[in-house]
C-alpha cells in the first residue's frame, strides 16, 4: 500500500509539472492537438498508478516524451505559419455580411440550432444583429455586432472613469497573503482590518484592487465593501504626476 501511495504521488507531481510547463491554455480553451495530448497523458498516468507490476518509469518516460512533442509542436507553430495552420486550423466564418454560411456550418458538423445556441449564449438573440461571426480554432465563437447593435462604450458617452484593475486577495481563510503584490506593510493591513467589526481569523476572503476598493467576507454574515486609501495605487500615481 505504501508503495502504491508513493507511485501515485510521484506521477501526480510529474503531471503537475508537465501541465504547468505546457502553459495555461492546456487547462482552458485548447487547440485540437492540445486536447489529444491531455487525453493521452491521463491514460499514461492511470496505468502505472493502478498496476504496481508496471515499472514507474513506464509512466513517467512517456509523459515526458509527450511533453517534449508538445514543446516541439509549439516551437514549430511559432516559427511556421503553415505548420500552425496544419495543427491548429484556421477560424471559420459562419455568419458573414450575406448571412449564415451553411457550407461553413457543414464543415464544423454543426446545424442552425447549434449556431443559434452559441450566439444567444453571448447575448445575441437575433441573427440580424450580427455582422460577422466566426469560430476560433479553439472552438470559441467570436462575434462582431452590426453598428446598430453595438453597445455604447464610456468613450462614446464621453464619460470618464477609473480603469478597472485586478482584485488581489490579501486575506484567505483568516491569514494574510499577497502583501508583496499590494505593496502594503503587514502592520498597515492589520490596522485596516481592525477597522472592521470582525477579527482577522473570522475573515474567509478579502480582496483589494488598485483603486482601493476592498471586499471582505466573514465566515458568518454578509460581505462588506469599502474604499481604503492605503490600497489606492491610482491615486498615488496621479499625485506623483
Amino acid at each position: 500500500m505504501f508503495t502504491l501511495i508513493i507511485r501515485v504521488t510521484v506521477i501526480l507531481i510529474v503531471l503537475f509539472l508537465v501541465i504547468r510547463l505546457m502553459g495555461k491554455k492546456t487547462m482552458g480553451e485548447m487547440q485540437p492537438f492540445e486536447f489529444v495530448i491531455t487525453l493521452v497523458i491521463s491514460e499514461l498516468a492511470c496505468t502505472p498508478m493502478a498496476d504496481p507490476a508496471i515499472p514507474l518509469t513506464f509512466g513517467i518516460v512517456p509523459i515526458l516524451v509527450v511533453f517534449l512533442l508538445h514543446f516541439l509542436v509549439a516551437l514549430l507553430s511559432r516559427k511556421s505559419f503553415k505548420f500552425r495552420r496544419l495543427f491548429d486550423g484556421t477560424p471559420i466564418v459562419v455568419i458573414s455580411k450575406e448571412g449564415v454560411e451553411y457550407e461553413a456550418l457543414a464543415k464544423l458538423n454543426m446545424n442552425l440550432d447549434d449556431l443559434i445556441e452559441a450566439t444567444t449564449a453571448q447575448g445575441y438573440f437575433n441573427l440580424s444583429d450580427i455582422a460577422t461571426a466566426y469560430f476560433q480554432t479553439n472552438g470559441s465563437l467570436s462575434i462582431i455586432p452590426t453598428a446598430d447593435a453595438t453597445p455604447p462604450t464610456l468613450g462614446d458617452l464621453k464619460i470618464r472613469t477609473d480603469q478597472a484593475t485586478y482584485a488581489v486577495p490579501f486575506i484567505e481563510d483568516g491569514k494574510l497573503c499577497n502583501l508583496d503584490k499590494l505593496q502594503v506593510p503587514k502592520e498597515k493591513v492589520n490596522e485596516i482590518v481592525g477597522q472592521f467589526p470582525f477579527p482577522l481569523k473570522e475573515i474567509v476572503v478579502a480582496t483589494a484592487d488598485e483603486s482601493g476598493s476592498v471586499y471582505i467576507k466573514p465566515r458568518k454574515g454578509a460581505y462588506v465593501t469599502a474604499t481604503v486609501d492605503a490600497f489606492n495605487k491610482q491615486q498615488e500615481e496621479e499625485s506623483a504626476q
